[in-house]
């Protein structure tokens, strides 16, 4: 068995890309051989205020407390566009069950309808579902996706240099409206689940996911033949790359499996996740990487049960057809061929 190089996720520091030429090309050098080969980090130096941070830990908090009638007034299953309550086990990862309960809330936007002359992803464009029990959830929540679409768009940037492009060679397939999916998630205890699968072993299928975590851990890492821990560290977010980023690259940059596991008895495990993407009607551009770093692309992952398109929102919509049936059902049962659940 092959020793695997790493045993735990490195922390990295956004604030080196400003700290003058030399640590600014150490930063990027580090960057890319720690997304090259494991794709996921601690980040600190990111800026984001810790009050605002407390603010919507405890916000989720107090959402998951609300009696269930208010918590399903907004569930997922009412969405056209997958946004909103999903309770614990009706998302699904490879077809297993997941053993969490989460609120799903994306960009705020018009709904762009569903028809057959409009692209199948329209669909994931549309207002949020807000709870009615607890309004002050919804301008916390807004500021914190702004805070953290600009973090984003600042590590698209270092991704981009660190792979010998151009800092906004990304910018077109991200300006106006990127797409972005934020999900408030709580994994109740093993004494309260089936199972140990607090959500499936699976890749994030955007440009880069920011993972905040509160106390509990439960997220591991896959790295060769075994998983690596990555709990919670007081300070930073959790970083990853997600398929986009794997396709531009050709490979060069993977989107790395992980998963969460169930908490042990007793306790839950709180995690805010932000995934930022390109435009919905954008295409990921394949990178022509320098010399050196090309000899290293692997090409892109093979998986019969979740192939990758370039097209950013075909790659998006794939995703959720299959992790909430009951949506798919519902109100894209057009898009279902006779073997989707």
């Amino acid at each position: 068995m092959e020793v695997a190089k790493w045993s735990a996720l490195p922390v990295l520091d956004i604030t080196r890309l400003e700290a003058g030429p030399d640590e600014r090309a150490a930063f990027l050098d580090e960057l890319r051989r720690t997304t090259h080969d494991l794709g996921f980090f601690y980040l600190t130096g990111h800026g984001i205020d810790p009050d605002l941070i407390r603010r919507m830990l405890a916000l989720s908090r107090r959402f998951f407390a609300l009696p269930e009638q208010d918590k399903l007034a907004i569930e997922m299953v009412n969405s056209p566009h997958f946004r909103g309550y999903t309770r614990v086990g009706r998302e699904r990862t490879r077809g297993m069950e997941d053993w969490r309960e989460q609120i799903d809330i994306g960009a705020e936007r018009p709904a762009l309808g569903i028809s057959p002359d409009l692209p199948a992803w329209t669909r994931l464009q549309g207002p949020n579902q807000w709870p009615a029990a607890l309004p002050e959830l919804r301008e916390v929540v807004l500021q914190y996706q702004a805070t953290a679409a600009n973090l984003a768009i600042r590590l698209i940037r270092a991704f981009a240099l660190a792979l010998g492009q151009p800092e906004n060679i990304f910018d077109p397939v991200l300006s106006p409206d990127p797409h972005q999916l934020l999900k408030i998630i709580r994994y109740p205890g093993r004494d309260l689940t089936k199972g140990d699968q607090g959500v499936g072993a699976h890749k994030d299928g955007g440009f880069v996911t920011i993972l905040l975590q509160d106390v509990q851990e439960g997220l591991q890492v896959e790295y060769k033949d075994t998983w690596i821990s990555a709990p919670p560290v007081v300070g930073t977010f959790v970083i990853n790359i997600g398929e986009l980023l794997e396709m531009a690259s050709n490979g060069y940059l993977r989107a790395t499996v992980h998963r969460a596991i169930t908490p042990p008895a007793g306790n839950d495990r709180l995690s805010i996740g932000y995934f930022f993407s390109a435009r919905l009607d954008a295409s990921v551009p394949l990178l022509e990487l320098p010399p050196a770093l090309h000899q290293a692309e692997r090409g892109l992952t093979q998986d019969a049960l979740n192939p990758l398109f370039y097209e950013v929102g075909k790659n998006l919509l794939k995703s959720r057809l299959r992790s909430h049936p009951d949506v798919a059902q519902r109100h894209h049962a057009d898009l279902l061929g006779p073997t989707n659940p």
